[in-house]
């Protein structure tokens, strides 16, 4: 990992060749509780982007894996994300990159793609749909489950999920705890028609959480929408058969 500073902020951060040769620049942002080597490095995404010739960059979100937290809920919009996804790319001297996020990795790709336009080339919007317009249920109960000390006092069973995830990945959990608070701004369906750049939106047919592909798409002027099959919100980020589609996806776009 590597290391740049924003807004006070130490972000951990891959920047990984293609196998062959250099090639076009694609960022990578995480879902909520995650970091770069749980969300991509394991389910075989930099290893499948590096070879399908892509440049790889991605980093671990202020609050997450191994960049610097804070407790404060404020400092976890969308927006500010955005901006350091944006930033890294300044740090890098990329002027422009494909973006792909997953879950709340997408939702900050689409505010990156709304403030930051001349950045953003293609989105790939995975793990949410709907969801990014109409919320995704309740998720007060996740900020108490990642607050409370023990966690077999925890009966909500979303929350229970979401904490024994943050456990598993070893995470700040009064951060994750801050950053759920603030990080579930929505979309307007007017904001998400002026989101141009071609877009793919990929959600599991078992997921329970992300809403609708379809919808979401029929809202902006160039997307469509893939269908995971069989998979819920946690698999279908590591699905061949969107692995497959988004490397297509790409080849179809490129820079």
């Amino acid at each position: 990992m590597h290391y740049f500073e924003h807004q006070g902020f130490r972000l951990a951060y891959i920047d990984q060749q293609p196998e062959e040769g250099s090639g076009e620049p694609i960022l990578l942002i995480h879902g909520f509780a995650s970091n770069v080597t749980v969300n991509w490095v394991n389910p075989g995404w930099v290893h499948d982007l590096r070879r399908a010739g892509y440049r790889v960059v991605a980093f671990d979100h202020r609050g997450h894996g191994k960049s610097s937290s804070s407790y404060d809920p404020a400092d976890y919009t969308p927006s500010l994300m955005a901006g350091d996804a944006a930033a890294l790319l300044d740090h890098l001297g990329i002027r422009r990159a494909h973006v792909m996020g997953y879950s709340m990795g997408a939702r900050v790709s689409t505010f990156m793609a709304l403030e930051h336009p001349e950045r953003v080339a293609t989105l790939i919007l995975g793990g949410l749909g709907i969801g990014m317009i109409e919320g995704v249920g309740d998720w007060d109960p996740i900020a108490i489950a990642l607050r409370v000390e023990d966690a077999a006092t925890i009966t909500h069973p979303r929350g229970k999920m979401f904490r024994s995830f943050a456990d598993q990945t070893r995470s700040d959990r009064l951060a994750l705890a801050a950053c759920i608070e603030t990080s579930r701004e929505l979309v307007g369906a007017a904001e998400m028609a002026r989101v141009t750049q071609p877009t793919l939106v990929a959600v599991g047919t078992k997921d329970d959480i992300a809403g609708s592909p379809h919808e979401l798409a029929d809202l902006m002027p160039d997307a469509e929408a893939f269908d995971v099959e069989g998979r819920d919100h946690m698999l279908a980020v590591g699905d061949r058969t969107f692995k497959k589609k988004a490397i297509e996806f790409l080849r179809e776009h490129p820079l």
